[in-house]
């Protein structure tokens, strides 16, 4: 026997059982009973850093105007 038609019948047999032990090993696993919440917040990851409906970027207060950093006499803030 060569040794490519053993390793295609290898393949052709055992590899492909391994394959599918896995497929269905990930597909379990992220279908699992517990795996809810996970899921849902990996599905809010890009809508973190948005800005709720009904506000602008104008609304925010400028940073020229900051009361902490103003300071009349042209002192630092400790």
């Amino acid at each position: 026997m060569e040794l490519y038609t053993l390793l295609r019948q290898f393949a052709d047999s055992w590899v492909l059982l391994v394959l599918t032990l896995f497929f269905l090993g990930v597909i379990l696993w992220a279908f699992r009973p517990g795996s809810r919440p996970m899921h849902d917040d990996a599905s809010q990851i890009p809508f973190r850093n948005e800005q709720p409906a009904g506000r602008d970027r104008d609304d925010r207060p400028d940073r020229d105007s900051n009361p902490r950093t103003d300071n009349p006499k042209g002192h630092e803030n400790v």
